[in-house]
C-alpha cells in the first residue's frame, strides 16, 4: 500500500479539492468516503465524511490521523479519486492489496485560473441548519437572535453550537421510525436551548411526529422552559423536574439524548437508553470526578501528579468505557467532537446507534477490563451492567 501512501502524502494538503473513495466491498459497510479540506481557526483539517446507508457521519482529523483513516479505510473500498490544484489521481485496490495509481497533472498554464479551494471555503458563507437571517421564535426569546434573525455577536458560538448539534441529529433521523410516533428523552436539559432546537428541527421543518420530555433538576429551568413551550404550541413538548437515576415511567424510547448531564449522571442515562434499546444515544459527558477520584497506576504517576493532565486523562478514559461499553450492547458507537477546543474543553459527543444484528465482542470486553485494571478504576456504567447480568 506504499503507492497509496505516497498519494495521500502528496494529496493531503490545502490544495485539495476532494478526494472520494467508492466501489464498496461490504453490503453491510460504507457506501462511500469523501475527503475535503477545511479550516477551524488557523488549523487545517480534513473533513472524513462517511456514507453508510441513509446516513452520513462527519469527522475532522489532523493530516496523518486522516492518512491513516483513509488508508485503513481502502480496505474496504475498490477505488480512490483525488482532486487537486495541481494534478488528478485515481488509485484503484485489487482484493489482494495491490494498488494501480493512474495520474494526471494539470495543465501548466490552467493552474492560476483554478480558484484556491481552501479560498473558496473562506469566502463561502457557512450554511446552517437555522439560517442565519430568518428568526426562530425559540432563538430570539433564548437571546441568541435579534427579533429580525440577526444572530446576537456574543452568542455567536452557542448559534453555531446549536446547529452543529443538528447535524448530528440529522444524521440519525433517517433511523428513528415513521410509522408512529418517535419518544425521545432529553436527560439534563438544562436551559434546553438544544431541547427546542431538537423539537423545531424534527417536528416543525421535517413533519415528524415526536413527543419529547427534557428533564432537569432545576425548578426556575423547568417552569420557564414549561412556559415557553405552552408559547410556542409545541404540544409534544413538556419538562419535569428530577433526577436522571430515579427517572421512571417509559417503556420504550426511541432517542435519548444527555448534554452535560454532571459525573455519573451521563452513566444512568445510558444505562436507561440500553434498557429501553433506543435506536440513537446523543451524549455529551460533563465533569467526569468519579475515575478521578480512583484512577491511579505506578507507571503513570509522572503523569498523574499533575491535577490538569490527570482530570483530562480521567475525562477520556471515562468517556472511552462508556463508548466501548455501548458497543458490547449493540450499539455502532463514535466519539466526536462537538464543537472546537476553543470555545470549551468539553467538546466530546459519544454517537451510538443501535446495530440492527447485535455481534458478540468478546475480545473488546476484555480489553475494557484490562485496561480499567490497569488504572484501578471502576466506572459507575460497569456496575450498572454488571448488576444487570446477575440480576
Amino acid at each position: 500500500m506504499e503507492k497509496l501512501r505516497a498519494l495521500l502524502e502528496e494529496s493531503l494538503t490545502g490544495e485539495l479539492y476532494q478526494m472520494t473513495a467508492g466501489g464498496p466491498r461490504k453490503k453491510d459497510g460504507d457506501i462511500r468516503l469523501r475527503v475535503r479540506p477545511v479550516m477551524l481557526g488557523d488549523r487545517l483539517l480534513f473533513q472524513l465524511e462517511n456514507f453508510r446507508g441513509n446516513q452520513v457521519f462527519h469527522r475532522n482529523l489532523a493530516k496523518e490521523e486522516a492518512e491513516q483513516a483513509v488508508l485503513e479505510a481502502m480496505a474496504d473500498f475498490r477505488q480512490l479519486s483525488v482532486k487537486t490544484r495541481r494534478f488528478e489521481a485515481e488509485a484503484m485496490v485489487s482484493k489482494k492489496g495491490k494498488v494501480t495509481v493512474k495520474r494526471r497533472e494539470t495543465v501548466p498554464g490552467q493552474a492560476g485560473n483554478v480558484p484556491d479551494p481552501l479560498r473558496m471555503a473562506h469566502n463561502r458563507k457557512k450554511k446552517y441548519i437555522l439560517e442565519e437571517g430568518k428568526p426562530v421564535p425559540f432563538l430570539v426569546d433564548l437571546g441568541v437572535q435579534t427579533a429580525d434573525g440577526r444572530t446576537v455577536k456574543s452568542r455567536y458560538d452557542k448559534f453555531r453550537q446549536i446547529n452543529r448539534f443538528l447535524e448530528f441529529i440529522a444524521d440519525v433521523m433517517p433511523i428513528l421510525p415513521k410509522d408512529r410516533c418517535v419518544r425521545i428523552i432529553d436527560f439534563g436539559c438544562e436551559k434546553s436551548y438544544l431541547t427546542f432546537a431538537m423539537y423545531y428541527y424534527l417536528h416543525e421543518l421535517n413533519g415528524l411526529d415526536i413527543r419529547v420530555t427534557g428533564l432537569d433538576l432545576k425548578e426556575d429551568v423547568i417552569r420557564r422552559c414549561s412556559a415557553l413551550a405552552e408559547k410556542y404550541g409545541y404540544r409534544k413538548l413538556d419538562f419535569r423536574q428530577g433526577d436522571i437515576a430515579d427517572f421512571e415511567g417509559e417503556d420504550r424510547v426511541d432517542m435519548v439524548v444527555t448534554l452535560h448531564a454532571c459525573d455519573t449522571a451521563t452513566d444512568y442515562a445510558l444505562y436507561k437508553a440500553v434498557k429501553w434499546n433506543a435506536s440513537a444515544i446523543l451524549s455529551v459527558p460533563c465533569c467526569q470526578h468519579e475515575v478521578n477520584r480512583q484512577i491511579r497506576n505506578e507507571t503513570l504517576e509522572p503523569m498523574l501528579k499533575y491535577g490538569l493532565v490527570r482530570e483530562r486523562l480521567s475525562a477520556l478514559v471515562t468517556d472511552s468505557v462508556r463508548a466501548c461499553l455501548l458497543e458490547e450492547q449493540g450499539y455502532d458507537t463514535q466519539i466526536l467532537e462537538f464543537i472546537d477546543m476553543e470555545h470549551t474543553p468539553k467538546n466530546i459527543l459519544i454517537r451510538a446507534v443501535k446495530r440492527e444484528k447485535r455481534r458478540e465482542n468478546t475480545a473488546q470486553k476484555t480489553g475494557i477490563k484490562e485496561m480499567t485494571e490497569f488504572l484501578q478504576v471502576n466506572t459507575c456504567l460497569q456496575r450498572l451492567f454488571e448488576k444487570q447480568e446477575h440480576s
